[in-house]
């Protein structure tokens, strides 16, 4: 019997195990890095043991460190989690040799198909060469071999761009990983992305726990994932039930893992897009470990995927069968990042972190209220689970949910979440693509509705602080209206005599009650209550995150045309090749890459022109807004003749 279980990980999946751990009555041991020395997963924890160092190389992907911190800790098991060393079979190897139980499949099972390309080998599914990659192969996708969540994936729509493009890849897979190697298959733009869950214990029974759809994907990484997948032909489910368990048995397979296919019609494994026919599904590859989605699964199942991970690991066999299904779940991963600019990654300090929980909801988080998103993780916040009889209530629920939680901090991906979730396009399933956010980006990033208002609330509500402050703003002499921008809406109100504010403009909107936390408007008759909360010069109005433009703009921040300034604080990677002031450059050129969150981001040329400054050289840590270089355009250039 397990006792005590390290994990060796950090986050969201480490709060979870843990509450696994402690409804079973098993001690928990938490490992962090100096970043994460007072993140909610070391709060959590029974103990915790320091790993030095900040980024994953130096902490979280050095398996000797991980091992001396169980046996120093007296942990007997260790689980860990995804992504890391999860799927690295030589860590599961040292697990074992130092005499504690590896909560995963067995290690030869990870390296027969934890590495994406041996996998497909075994599954009879052969990468393409990079060397014999032709334009007619185009586009084709650059992919690491070992890990996942999009990182060390790249498009490559231009046969020159391969050999750049992988070798970002695989300096991305390397800083993730700790393993470099990229292979390419064809790229698919508008397949479906679906799994099967498999359980397997050591006395050769393997359960198939139903498909998820993990179809809606920005950057190759998931954002919106379900169970069961719908409007599949029940044929072709069972066809991906019997894979899945041909590949597990194939192997030797216990424990929880994921097989993902890519669902498309077309005559070749991961070919052209969809064209009407019956939709055929390639092997993608085996996840040899826990997935992020999983709580979708568990929902609709009835089960705790972590208690039978580690009643598996106890070696305590399964029941012949898996439970009967139940409803549809939809999870949403609630990151913080900015879709709008190019999905990218924030940071900054959570005020308020308050998520809606309960019958039907779920949040798996590893964060709380007060708590700081940093560089050096992944940016995910939580992942939001609704579970309801059928898929349009658990769409439903889930959107409302996102909608109440109070989010105060650094910008998120929620309001993108909400308009997905209600977007026709998600609502039929024969539309589901992994190219939704490619095709609605710019109309699902498009304010949510309300902002004049919102801005109405937020101008009443610093009024009514003010003169909580200051004493009452009214005047017996009427004076001009007293003028507030937020979130680009000008509002005009004045103060009125019984202590009220009469606003101006926008016309029709009438102020019921103010204070300085609370206000309610009326528009056409119908009264809204608004929420007021200011953290940081902004100013959060139920979803909407105002800034309130200053009265005097500091000179300081204002910038020379054709500076191009960091996006996020992170760490100058690379520079292009060769690259140096006074060069030509052409619009969307790359010009050197960022890496943040464990991810790189290019930073292109704006337009084409003359680069008159570079201020970034590899290693350099840099925060949000540095300037980085400077172009001067053609038209600059023109006028300065």
């Amino acid at each position: 019997m397990i006792s005590t279980v390290l994990v060796a990980n950090r986050g969201e999946i480490a709060c979870r195990v843990f509450r696994t751990c402690r409804d079973l009555g098993i001690s928990t041991v938490a490992v962090y890095s100096d970043a994460d020395a007072d993140a909610l997963h070391v709060r959590e924890a029974d103990a915790a043991v320091r790993l030095p160092g900040a980024t994953p190389a130096q902490t979280y992907l050095r398996g000797d460190l991980v091992v001396r911190a169980a046996l120093a800790a007296g942990a007997d098991a260790v689980h860990p989690g995804y992504g890391f060393l999860s799927e690295n079979e030589e860590f599961a190897r040292a697990v074992t040799a130092a005499g504690l139980v590896w909560i995963g499949p067995p290690p030869a099972a990870i390296e027969a198909m934890a590495s994406k390309t041996r996998a497909k080998e075994l599954m009879g599914v052969a990468p393409l060469a990079a060397a014999d990659v032709t334009e007619a192969d185009l586009p084709v996708l650059v992919k690491a071999a070992a890990g996942g969540g999009g990182r060390g994936m790249r498009v490559v729509r231009e046969l020159q761009e391969l050999e750049g493009e992988l070798a970002a890849a695989s300096a991305e897979a390397l800083s993730a990983f700790g393993d470099g190697e990229v292979f390419v298959e064809p790229y698919v733009e508008n397949g479906r992305h679906v799994e099967v869950q498999i359980l397997a214990d050591a006395h050769g029974t393997v359960w198939t726990l139903g498909t998820r759809d993990c179809s809606l994907q920005r950057r190759h990484q998931k954002v919106i994932e379900e169970a069961p997948a719908p409007g599949l032909p029940a044929a072709l489910v069972d066809e991906l039930y019997e894979r899945s368990a041909a590949a597990a048995k194939a192997v030797g397979y216990t424990g929880a893992g994921t097989v993902e296919f890519l669902v498309a019609d077309g005559p070749r494994a991961l070919g052209s897009a969809r064209s009407g026919g019956s939709p055929r599904a390639y092997f993608l590859e085996m996840n040899t470990r826990l997935q992020v989605e999983h709580p979708v699964t568990e929902a609709v199942y009835g089960v705790d995927l972590v208690a039978l991970q580690l009643a598996v690991a106890e070696g305590t066999p399964l029941p012949p069968e898996p439970p009967a299904p139940r409803g549809h779940a939809i999870e949403a991963r609630l990151y913080a990042e900015d879709p709008a600019a190019g999905w990218t990654p924030q940071t900054g300090r959570l005020h308020t972190f308050d998520v809606p929980a309960g019958p039907g909801l779920r949040v798996d988080t590893g964060y709380a209220s007060g708590d700081t998103v940093g560089v050096h993780y992944d940016a995910m916040l939580a992942k939001v689970v609704a579970h309801a009889p059928t898929r349009a209530e658990a769409a439903r629920t889930l959107a409302r949910a996102l909608e109440r939680a109070r989010l105060h901090g650094p910008v998120t991906n929620r309001d993108l979440l909400v308009a997905s979730l209600r977007h026709p396009d998600f609502a039929d399933p024969a539309r589901l693509a992994t190219g939704f956010y490619a095709a609605h980006l710019p109309a699902l990033t498009e304010p949510p509705a309300g902002a004049a208002e919102a801005a109405v609330a937020a101008a009443l509500a610093e009024a009514a602080r003010g003169a909580s402050r200051f004493g009452g703003g009214w005047r017996n002499v009427r004076s001009q209206d007293e003028v507030k921008t937020y979130g680009g809406h000008e509002v005009r109100y004045r103060p009125r005599r019984d202590g009220g504010y009469e606003v101006t403009s926008p016309p029709g909107i009438r102020a019921v009650t103010v204070t300085p936390e609370h206000v309610r408007l009326e528009t056409a008759g119908v009264v809204r209550h608004f929420e007021v909360a200011r953290h940081d010069g902004t100013v959060y109005v139920g979803p909407h995150r105002l800034a309130a433009a200053p009265r005097f703009p500091d000179p300081r921040e204002q910038t020379a045309p054709g500076s191009l300034l960091a996006p996020m604080p992170g760490t100058v990677v690379r520079v292009a090749d060769g690259l140096a002031a006074g060069d030509r450059v052409e619009a969307g050129q790359p010009l050197l890459w960022l890496e943040a969150m464990k991810m790189e981001h290019r930073v292109t040329a704006p337009a084409s022109g003359t680069l008159t400054a570079l201020h970034a050289a590899p290693g350099r840590q840099v925060e949000v807004g540095a300037l980085l270089a400077v172009v001067s355009t053609d038209a600059q250039e023109e006028q300065s003749v």
